[in-house]
């Protein structure tokens, strides 16, 4: 009795055991993966040794260098044979600031894309007045338009603007959409069918071999791209949904930041698409109508970067770090997911201290509530050192906007999150001048009539399970 007792018990633990043996020597051995990381997997393993390893291998750690050097490979290939366009980038001259040279030329170091003048750009902060934007460009297409986006859903909004691809698709126009497979799980074959029987190609971002790597959190792309005519490009923090247009009765007004750009740099945005269209389908989308001469001008001098996994470095970790450590005046965050890597929140205090003025902007709510209690265990670090912390309340704040000293900003697609900046593909623009910038101050002054600014006496005084609740969280945040 006692033997079966031991047996129906022991072999699952046992198992279990032998797993863990398995798994950490090779967590232990990553050399990508930071310290925290790799202590909260393996604490993770050792005490709940089934569960553990299961979430550890669902997860897809383990297979992240694997398809990181998939990526990599397949960028250098197609790198090679992409045409020359650099007569409109420029290297940083002396009609930039101080501050603009050095982020040009560490986002040139970490991404190889210079800055280009002569760009129009428009900066939207309703989502509605972006999605009018984006439909009007689609409408107005006479050669391509292309789309890739984390969550593209088959809901009335997805289904309005797939339709109008559907009717470019058939006047001629040529129609490539590539979506992440986790973003957008929703996507179904009634809802492409269709898409594909009308000539669009239709694309998945590293879709997965196996139910594992399918819902793998690792590895997924983040980016958020429309080219049309190789003329007209939009990037920023919004999706395709009727919940982005503030139509979700739960999550309410919806508020991001998005971009339409024209000029030079829509030629950079298309080479992160054609990039990632490559490494999807092994399509070399090379001829000259993809990357066309630009049409429209302007007077904005913009940098397009790309980050992700399959770089040798991490851009996005490099140009938060280093642009916060630049600061000589003013930080203005705005990040929907905060949970800052440890090199991260030092940047942060360090200004502070040095006597910057650093806001943070955060929703008080989001789609993902354990990420607003992760983010909130590092309040009480941040603002002894005198950074002001500001929660959002008028809705939910999806924005991923930073501006530094009135002089270089960025918009994009990555959080201020271990994730974003180590393992998701990201894309952002950096806006370099004060024209943009002043703009992006201006959003986000009328954003913090919207928020109420964390106490940080009211807020050493909160409930003893709210901050244990903040540290089992932040615990496992880089895994979130």
């Amino acid at each position: 009795m006692w033997s079966e007792e031991f047996w129906k018990w022991g072999e699952p633990l046992l198992f279990g055991y032998l797993l863990t043996w398995l798994l950490i020597p090779g967590l232990l051995m990553n050399r990508r993966k930071p310290a925290a990381s790799v202590v909260a997997w393996s604490l993770t393993i050792v005490l709940m040794p089934l569960v553990g390893s299961f979430l550890f291998l669902l997860l897809g750690l383990n297979r992240v260098e694997r398809r990181r050097a998939s990526k990599l490979d397949s960028t250098k290939r197609l790198g090679q044979r992409l045409p020359e366009w650099s007569q409109y980038e420029v290297l940083p001259g002396e009609e930039m600031s101080e501050l603009s040279r050095s982020m040009a030329q560490l986002a040139h170091r970490l991404s190889e894309t210079r800055v280009t003048q002569g760009n129009s750009v428009e900066v939207f902060a309703e989502t509605s007045r972006t999605m009018e934007a984006i439909e009007k460009a689609v409408e107005e297409a006479r050669d391509s338009i292309h789309l890739e986006y984390y969550i593209f859903q088959p809901d009335e909004t997805g289904r309005r603007l797939r339709d109008m691809l559907i009717a470019k698709a058939k006047q001629g126009v040529k129609v490539r959409f590539l979506y992440d497979s986790l973003g957008s799980m929703r996507l179904h074959r009634e809802f492409l069918r269709p898409m594909r029987e009308s000539g669009i190609q239709v694309a998945t971002f590293l879709p997965g071999q196996s139910l594992r790597e399918r819902w793998s959190l690792n590895l997924r792309s983040h980016r958020k791209i429309i080219v049309v005519d190789g003329q007209v490009g939009f990037t920023g923090g919004m999706n395709i949904g009727d919940e982005y247009l503030g139509r979700d009765p739960v999550l309410g007004y919806w508020r991001d930041t998005h971009l339409r750009l024209s000029g030079p740099c829509v030629l950079q945005l298309q080479q992160i698409f054609v990039e990632d269209w490559y490494f999807a389908t092994s399509e070399a989308l090379l001829s000259t109508s993809v990357f066309a001469e630009p049409e429209h001008w302007g007077n904005e001098s913009i940098q397009i970067i790309a980050g992700g996994p399959d770089q040798e470095t991490e851009p996005f970790h490099s140009i938060f770090f280093s642009a916060i450590n630049s600061a000589q005046h003013q930080v203005l965050l705005t990040t929907s997911y905060f949970v800052p890597t440890p090199a991260l929140e030092m940047a942060l205090q360090n200004a502070a201290l040095r006597g910057v003025d650093v806001k943070i902007l955060i929703p008080q709510k989001s789609a993902h509530p354990l990420m607003i209690v992760a983010g909130r265990w590092f309040y009480d670090s941040l603002m002894a050192a005198g950074v002001e912390i500001y929660e959002y309340h008028m809705g939910l704040l999806h924005s991923k906007t930073i501006t530094v000293d009135g002089e270089w900003s960025m918009v994009g697609s990555p959080n201020f999150d271990a994730r974003s900046v180590t393992l998701n593909f990201e894309i952002g623009a950096a806006l370099h001048g004060k024209h943009l910038a002043s703009l992006l101050e201006e959003h986000f002054a009328n954003d913090l009539k919207g928020a109420t600014r964390v106490d940080p006496v009211t807020w050493k005084k909160r409930p003893w399970w709210m901050k244990l609740a903040s540290g089992v969280c932040r615990l496992f945040s880089p895994q979130l």
